[in-house]
């Protein structure tokens, strides 16, 4: 195996990591092109995805490949759990402590190097269940 290239931090990739930061709804690589292209309207979109896999594989950002959907990014790099609304799709942070004991565990009772996880929460947000509420009560 080649050994990996010494990263940089690009104008290009300090920007798009910028514009990750700078939202919580955990964009998919289309919409940060989006975002990024006001700032920097001649970028393509194959560069937006080039750099998010880069920004992915240094740790900086996170890859969500989150059940039957595409490809989210988040600028939060350390460990933490999400959510997503299985109408909508909307993607959150769960505000919780990561579950160390469950990695510990894992390791124990195998003989595999626990090098991470996923873990994905899926239930119906709060703008979709009232959206249903108000549904069913338009029924009645």
């Amino acid at each position: 195996m080649p050994p990996a290239k010494k990263f940089r931090m690009t104008q290009q990739r300090r920007l798009i990591l910028e514009e990750l930061r700078k939202v919580n709804s955990h964009p998919t690589a289309d919409e940060l092109y989006q975002l990024v292209q006001r700032r920097l309207p001649k970028i393509s979109l194959g560069t937006v995805y080039r750099n998010l896999e880069i920004l992915s594989q240094a740790g900086i950002i996170q890859k969500l490949e989150l059940g039957g959907t595409q490809r989210r990014f988040d600028g939060k790099a350390e460990n933490h759990y999400h959510i997503r609304c299985i109408q909508c799709g909307r993607v959150e942070d769960v505000l919780t402590k990561p579950l160390a004991p469950i990695e510990k565990e894992i390791s124990g009772a195998s003989d595999y190097q626990i090098i991470g996880y996923r873990l994905e929460f899926m239930g119906i947000c709060p703008r979709c269940k009232k959206r249903q509420n108000n549904l069913h009560r338009e029924k009645i």
